[in-house]
């Protein structure tokens, strides 16, 4: 079955707080599906993490912790109070172990959960999968598949003949399938949840053991049968052969049908996603406090030397520097950003196309336009690569948002189709290989100077193919090498913080003085964001 991701879902969202969007925001929403599971009532939960995965050296400082227990608590992945998670943990009484072992796991980003509270204990296993999707792959030594995007009933059953009868005659299923493990349980998907009436009804039945109930936690909900008019390049401009759409047009159709909401709705959900960004910057522009971080506000310091004029002149290069900046400050501080598509690249898309919209004075729609063209791009990359820098290094990050970028600003310069798909195909080529080494498992340095460069380097890219130059190699096989580039690079240099600038001595130096409380970056700053 092909996956078929949702602009709004994988790409250009969540709408999130937090270094990772890979840790915080997926670990949140699977920590809210384990709180559904167990009835909203969490005791104990004992949590593993393979020593050959990414988790085992990140899961602190890259807020894998912050995000699964904040999921225990229900809360949302802009929450404000989630800097102080471990205080609410403790007074919600929930009493976590994390353990390190070999657990056989497959996936860098793997889960393994034990859920207690006085009425039952519950086994999952889930993987974060990049930019916040992650996938429940177990529960109860059961094998499933739960991304967050369907209503989702389990029935524990000691025999499931009537019981699915039941079911059957009373509700039309998006799915409903019989799962063994441990224990025996009939899984329910669908685009609603249980009604009332018919849980009652299926409680009555003597081979009914308990019903859970797990709520969806992504913005856009999946259904059966479900159809998009195409899932590659080549097959987007097969579909766009007698139709001559824009980029952000063939965007739109995309996703109303993926989503299975208006054109005008699709619009209007990325105007709002817009806003979010516009307000993060603006914040990020007046300077931002947090303590446990590795940078300083470095935005005020651009925006003084360029309004002295002491920067080599461009103003929209050194707009779009001082915008992909400002948000990634913003998201040290833990203040509210859209992961686009990820938190650790979160800057260099916004910062593109806000930088060059505000520069060039365009409107607000036009820039709506842009970030649907930079979404559909990242649609293809989402469905045959990767967005997890665990999985594929920076270049799955960064390396993204910068061909998703350079096509958005093609289009906000009323480019071609064609010249878009190629500022993006010579976008990712630039990026290829990309690895992610973050400096003290914090997603500050290089990240910033990386976001910088995969905006700056789709302005190149863009201005390219304005200017006509021969991508040569398709989008759709850039994207396939990038699948092929990410398998291939070695774990350490994958976000675990054991290669490349990681290792460095001044690295470790300032990781030491990170542990200890030295490191002070909030001298003769402003405004906390």
């Amino acid at each position: 079955m092909k996956k078929y991701p949702s602009i709004f879902n994988d790409v250009i969202g969540p709408v999130m707080r937090g270094p990772s969007s890979s840790h915080c925001a997926a670990s949140l929403r699977m920590g809210r599906m384990c709180l559904d599971l167990m009835d909203g009532v969490i005791k104990e939960v004992y949590v593993e993490f393979d020593p050959n995965g990414s988790l085992a050296t990140t899961h602190k400082g890259q807020g894998s912790d912050m995000g699964l227990f904040s999921g225990f608590l229900g809360w949302d992945a802009d929450e404000e109070r989630l800097p102080d998670y471990l205080q609410a943990i403790e007074e919600a009484g929930i009493k976590i172990k994390i353990d390190i072992h070999p657990i056989g796991a497959t996936h860098p980003n793997t889960y393994k959960l034990t859920l207690k509270n006085d009425k039952e204990t519950r086994n999952v296993t889930g993987i974060s999968t990049g930019g916040g999707m992650f996938e429940i792959i177990e529960i109860d030594g059961a094998v499933v598949s739960m991304a967050g995007d369907f209503y989702q009933t389990l029935i524990y059953v000691s025999s499931p003949n009537k019981v699915v009868q039941e079911i059957e005659n009373a509700m039309d299923c998006d799915e409903l399938t019989l799962r063994k493990g441990e224990k025996t349980f009939i899984e329910i998907k669908s685009s609603k949840p249980l009604s009332k009436t018919l849980e009652k009804s299926l409680l009555k039945l003597e081979d009914v053991q308990v019903i859970k109930k797990m709520n969806p936690v992504l913005p856009v909900l999946a259904r059966k049968n479900l159809q998009v008019p195409f899932i590659t390049c080549n097959e987007m401009l097969a579909y766009n052969a007698d139709k001559n759409l824009e980029l952000w047009e063939l965007a739109v159709a995309y996703e109303s049908m993926r989503g299975n909401i208006s054109k005008d709705a699709v619009f209007d959900k990325m105007r709002n996603i817009l806003k979010i960004m516009q307000n993060a910057i603006d914040l990020g522009l007046k300077g931002t406090k947090y303590a446990d971080r590795i940078l300083g506000p470095q935005s005020l310091t651009f925006q003084e030397r360029m309004d002295g004029k002491k920067l080599v002149e461009g103003d929209v290069l050194n707009q779009v520097i001082l915008y992909t900046s400002a948000m990634m400050e913003v998201k040290s501080s833990m203040g509210v950003i859209v992961a686009a598509p990820t938190a650790g690249s979160c800057g260099a898309l916004p910062g593109a196309i806000i930088g060059i919209g505000r520069t060039l004075d365009l409107s607000d729609d036009e820039m709506v336009k842009a970030l649907l063209a930079a979404g559909m791009i990242g649609v293809f990359i989402a469905a045959h690569a990767t967005f997890a820098a665990e999985v594929g290094g920076c270049m799955a990050e960064c390396g993204s948002g910068s061909g998703m970028a350079a096509a958005g600003i093609v289009g906000l310069k009323k480019g071609s189709l064609n010249q878009a798909l190629s500022a993006s195909s010579m976008a990712l080529q630039s990026s290829l290989g990309m690895i992610c080494d973050m400096i003290a498992d914090r997603v500050e340095a290089p990240c910033l100077n990386r976001n910088v460069m995969a905006a700056t380097n789709a302005i190149s890219c863009a201005n390219m193919a304005l200017s006509d130059y021969d991508h040569l190699i398709p989008l759709d096989e850039v994207v396939e090498t990038m699948k092929r580039v990410g398998d291939a690079l070695p774990n350490t240099l994958c976000c675990t913080g054991l290669g490349g600038l990681a290792i460095t001595k001044t690295a470790k130096e300032i990781e030491a003085k990170l542990a200890n409380g030295e490191l002070n970056t909030n001298k003769t700053f402003f405004k906390v964001c």
